[in-house]
């Protein structure tokens, strides 16, 4: 069977996730409007009668401002480094002007010497004559092997872009038993979902200040702490009343009872932790 990796790159806010869960077919990575919403590698995995296609789902390319983001970048760049995938797939924003910071992504991208797929993405409700042209000039990145205009949101053009990867991996063995989705521990993607839902009900400001960490964890109890950096998030986060967090863990309870197969009680508290963006101990706790 054919069987390998392809690193997902591009700028922060692509759709580079939703592209990742719409490829594997299933809910692999969290996904919001907000930029820098993907912090770890994660590893979505499409398994069929004939091939594994296992896709490293990146950070977005950005300039770090602190020890958090600083990190992440590191992620990029090791995995980068290691070239220890069989393709890449370079994503862009079909709604943005193809720019400086792609053409950034796409040199390092090139630069590897594997075969790099071009995705245009999130095409859905966009005049034809609009995608030709973004089209264009995401042909100007570099010399790809293919280029497709999909939307991840729709599924428009996702099978075809997944044979096409597909076709590239090489003859290999499993490297994931039948019915793996993700390399993910369950407790980091209970975390995640939890956070999903924060960063649906909060304004800018506020989302590069949230986390979240599985504090306790049995059969009928899962017990998730939502961290801000000051006592003013925090109390965004809780919402007057209770009201926000109390959303937050109506939204997020389908997703993590999905997750573990039954129901569940989902508690969910807030906390401040100055500065933790900052906090090597607790970064590395979060696994970030």
């Amino acid at each position: 069977m054919k069987s390998g990796f392809v690193a997902v790159a591009g700028r922060p806010n692509v759709g580079k996730s939703t592209l990742v869960n719409a490829l594997t077919g299933t809910k692999v990575a969290i996904v919001s409007d907000k930029p820098h919403t993907t912090r770890h590698r994660i590893r979505g995995v499409h398994t069929n009668d004939d091939a594994q296609l296992i896709l490293v789902d990146l950070p977005g390319w950005q300039k770090p401002v602190d020890m958090m983001t600083e990190r992440m970048q590191d992620t990029v760049n090791d995995t980068m480094k290691d070239a220890d995938v069989d393709a890449v797939l370079l994503v862009v924003n079909a709604r943005e002007r193809i720019g400086a910071g792609d053409r950034h992504v796409a040199r390092s991208v090139f630069a590897l010497g594997v075969p790099v797929v071009i995705v245009v993405n999130k095409i859905d409700r966009l005049k034809p004559g609009h995608v030709v042209t973004q089209m264009k000039a995401a042909a100007a990145l570099g010399p790809f092997h293919a280029l497709h205009p999909v939307s991840a949101l729709s599924n428009d053009g996702i099978e075809e872009l997944r044979n096409d990867l597909i076709s590239l991996l090489p003859e290999g063995p499993m490297y994931y038993p039948a019915g793996t989705d993700t390399d993910m521990p369950l407790e980091a993607r209970i975390a995640e979902l939890v956070r999903e839902q924060a960063l649906h009900r909060v304004k800018e400001e506020l989302p590069h200040a949230i986390t979240a960490e599985v504090v306790e964890m049995d059969e009928k109890l899962v017990h998730v702490r939502l961290y801000t950096e000051t006592e003013s998030q925090k109390q965004i986060l809780i919402g007057k009343g209770g009201s926000v967090v109390r959303d937050i863990g109506r939204g997020a309870r389908p997703f993590v009872e999905k997750l573990v197969g039954h129901r569940v009680y989902l508690q969910i508290q807030v906390k401040a932790s100055p500065k933790w963006r900052r906090n090597q101990t607790m970064l590395e706790r979060l696994g970030l």
